[in-house]
């Protein structure tokens, strides 16, 4: 890696990051890639594996997502999945070489109930075993936050999905203030911060450059930076947009390597639509994780599988992440 590294900014403006995203392509990648081999070993990935919990029934109108109980989508529900299951999922993911285990659940919102203290309890199990242990539940409290990384919760997962602006063309049941609120609560509690965004939403490239100042210009610059490309499911709002165009893609990525040098920029959702070579390109750009299920499923919508993964990363050279804590 290359000693002296570049210092971390949190003061970006929006016309800075746009002239970094609108950089001619070549230049943009290889200023990603310098960026990225600086602070992190550009030979592995860290391989983080992701659980739908409990799936469905959604009373959000998220216009992307297949689990919102107003759309009318192939999507399956389930209720909230037993201890053992989940920590069954753990160990398999764990054995294949994921170092992180986030367990998903469709809600709104966490509340004081009984699912949540099972979901406390599969939190101290999977932290058992080593892994980094990450959930998506929705908006939570600063006491449900305080709770979660007593249990042993490592990071939460709260996507902005897009800019300010934007957000209300897809979203109406929840506010961008209220997920910067969770973010807050996150931060307070001592746990670590996973939060990026979606593209092809309709949105254009200020809005996601906007969504990336938002997050670069935090106090903390977020550990983890989702960048979905959309799954488009049938039955929802967003059905029929085009398929997101990889340098959209890879500019996104480069962009917020070089926003947030040393956060985990992952490439997520989206990927059953990528060749090799694509993903190759995001990997060259900066990304330094990818999202994995069983069963070539990444919550409800298709993912590669996760020997196919492996091959893969064994084809670019690229080897799991090691966790640690191990």
């Amino acid at each position: 890696m290359v000693e002296e590294k570049m210092k971390i900014r949190h003061d970006w403006t929006k016309e800075e990051l746009l002239n970094i995203y609108k950089r001619p392509l070549l230049d943009l990648v290889y200023t990603a890639a310098t960026v990225h081999r600086s602070w992190h070993r550009a030979d592995e990935v860290q391989l983080s594996t992701l659980l739908s919990v409990k799936t469905g029934g959604c009373p959000e109108d998220c216009a992307y997502c297949g689990q919102a109980a107003r759309y009318h989508t192939d999507s399956p529900v389930h209720a909230l999945l037993p201890t053992e299951t989940v920590l069954a999922h753990a160990k398999r993911a764990q054995e294949k070489g994921s170092t992180r285990f986030c367990m998903a659940a469709a809600w709104r919102a966490v509340r004081d109930n009984r699912d949540f203290d099972r979901v406390v309890d599969m939190v101290k199990a999977v932290n058992g075993l080593g892994m980094e242990v990450c959930c998506t539940l929705g908006m939570l409290s600063a006491q449900q936050a305080k709770r979660l990384q007593e249990a042993g919760l490592y990071a939460y997962n709260h996507n902005l999905d897009s800019s300010a602006d934007y957000y209300g063309h897809i979203i109406s049941t929840r506010t961008f203030a209220d997920r910067l609120q969770t973010i807050g609560h996150v931060r307070q509690a001592g746990l670590t911060v996973c939060s990026g965004g979606i593209i092809g939403l309709g949105e254009s490239s200020a809005d996601r450059v906007a969504m990336l100042c938002t997050l670069a210009t935090m106090e903390e610059h977020p550990e983890s930076v989702p960048i979905n490309a959309l799954s488009r499911v049938a039955g929802t709002p967003l059905a029929d947009q085009p398929k997101v165009d990889i340098w959209d893609m890879v500019r996104t990525i480069a962009t917020a390597r070089i926003a947030m040098p040393k956060s985990l920029v992952r490439l997520s959702a989206g990927r059953m639509e990528m060749s090799e070579h694509e993903q190759a390109w995001c990997f060259m750009a900066g990304a330094n994780s990818i999202f994995t299920g069983e069963g070539a499923k990444l919550l409800v919508t298709p993912n590669p599988d996760m020997d196919d993964d492996l091959t893969m990363l064994a084809k670019l050279g690229l080897k799991p992440m090691r966790s640690d804590r191990s």
